[in-house]
C-alpha cells in the first residue's frame, strides 16, 4: 500500500506525529498523540492506527521506548502531501535582499547566500560556486610573468574578475600579447564562455594551414586562457556546527562521514549537480540521496541562474527531522533572490 491509501484520520495522526517529532525529537506515545491531535478517539485506538502505520513503513518503535518515530517514508509523505509551507517574515526577506546586494561580486554573493541559509534555517547552508566557464566575457588582458608564464585577467558579466596563471611553451612578446587580447575582446566581448570555447576549437582547426603566425599565436593563447583543464567548481558551506545540535550516539559515525564529505567536496558536488538539472526545489530524505553519509540527514536544494542559464545550486543539509515547512520556502526564495542579484536587478 502507498501513502495515498491512508485514511483522513491516519493522515491527521501521521502529520501530528511528524510535527511533534520535528519539534521535540522524542518518540511520541499514543496518549500524547491523542492530546496533541485533538482526534476524539481513545489511546487504544491510536495504538491500533500506529500499528497499522508501522506495518506500512511510516513509523517505527525505538527499542528503548513505547512511543513511535517517523521513518524516511513518513517524512516523504509529509513533504509531498501534508506539509503546509510557512511564509518568511518581512524582516527575513529584507535581510536576504540586503545581503544579496547586486553590487557584490559573485564570490561575495555565494558566501552571503550560504551564511543566510544557515542563519535563517539554523541548519547547514551549502552553495556551489559557478564554474569558471560560466558567464560572459567582458574583457581580457595578458600580462607576462617570469619564465614561460602569463597572468590572464578575465572580467566576466561586468563585475566578476578572475585571475589565472597559464604556462606556455615559449615566451610571448608585447605585440603578441596585445594581439591575443584584442582578438578576444573584439570578437567575443559579451559572448558566453562556453560558446567562445566552441568557436576557439573551430578556429584552432581552421588556422592549422594559415600563414598568419600572429593570429595563430593569438588563438593559441586564447585557447590556453579559456580552455583550462581540470578546473572544477567547489562550494561554500556555512553552519556545520548546527549538525551537532541534533547529534546522538547512533548517528555519530554518519556525522563524521558527512564532515569528511564536506572536506573532500567531490561526492557532494555530484549530488548538487544532479539538482542543477532539475527545476525548482529538490528534496532528498535520507537514503533517497544515494549517498551513504546522508542516510540520517536530508538535503533541500534549488538551482540559481544568470542570463537564463543555471550556474549553480544552493541548499540546506540538516537532520531528517528538520522543519521542512520552514526550510523549503527559505531555500526557494534565497535561490530566486541570488539569481536576481547575479542579474544585477
Amino acid at each position: 500500500m502507498n501513502g495515498l491509501s491512508l485514511t483522513d484520520r491516519e493522515q491527521h495522526l501521521l502529520r501530528t506525529l511528524v510535527r511533534m517529532y520535528i519539534r521535540e525529537g522524542q518518540p511520541v506515545g499514543s496518549r500524547t498523540l491523542v492530546q496533541e491531535s485533538g482526534v476524539p478517539v481513545s489511546p487504544a485506538t491510536v495504538r491500533s492506527v500506529m500499528a497499522e502505520l508501522e506495518s506500512r513503513g511510516f513509523v517505527q518503535t525505538p527499542h528503548t521506548s513505547a512511543g513511535r518515530v517517523p521513518t524516511a517514508r513518513a517524512y516523504r509523505f509529509f513533504i509531498d502531501t501534508l506539509v503546509t509551507m510557512q511564509s518568511l517574515h518581512d524582516a527575513e526577506l529584507q535581510d536576504i535582499r540586503l545581503q544579496l546586494d547586486p553590487d557584490k561580486t559573485t564570490p561575495e554573493l555565494v558566501t552571503a547566500a550560504s551564511n543566510l541559509l544557515s542563519r535563517i534555517t539554523h541548519q547547514t547552508g551549502l552553495v556551489t560556486v559557478p564554474r569558471a566557464d560560466e558567464g560572459s566575457l567582458r574583457h581580457v588582458e595578458f600580462l607576462p610573468l617570469s619564465g614561460h608564464r602569463l597572468l590572464v585577467i578575465l572580467v566576466l558579466d561586468q563585475r566578476e574578475v578572475q585571475n589565472r596563471i597559464i604556462h606556455t611553451d615559449r615566451e610571448y612578446d608585447e605585440i603578441e600579447l596585445r594581439t591575443a587580447a584584442n582578438y578576444l575582446n573584439n570578437r567575443f566581448a559579451g559572448v558566453p564562455i562556453e560558446r567562445i570555447r566552441e568557436d576557439l576549437l573551430q578556429a584552432m582547426r581552421d588556422t592549422r594551414a594559415s600563414i598568419d603566425s600572429l593570429l595563430d599565436g593569438a588563438i593559441s593563447l586564447a585557447s590556453r586562457a579559456l580552455l583550462p583543464e581540470g578546473r572544477e567548481a567547489g562550494y561554500v558551506v556555512a553552519g556545520q556546527a548546527h549538525l551537532l545540535d541534533t547529534a546522538h550516539g547512533d548517528n555519530m559515525p554518519r556525522l563524521r562521514e558527512l564532515f569528511e564529505a564536506f572536506q573532500q567536496q567531490k561526492d557532494l558536488l555530484h549530488l548538487m549537480e544532479r539538482s542543477a538539472r532539475a527545476d525548482g526545489v529538490q528534496i532528498f530524505v535520507g537514503e533517497e540521496a544515494g549517498f551513504g553519509p546522508l542516510v540520517d540527514f536530508s538535503l533541500i536544494t534549488a538551482p540559481y541562474q544568470t542570463s537564463g542559464r543555471t550556474v549553480g545550486v544552493l541548499g540546506v543539509i540538516g537532520p531528517t527531522r528538520m522543519p521542512y515547512e520552514r526550510v523549503i520556502p527559505v531555500v526557494d526564495i534565497t535561490a530566486r533572490m541570488l539569481s536576481a542579484a547575479l542579474r544585477g536587478s
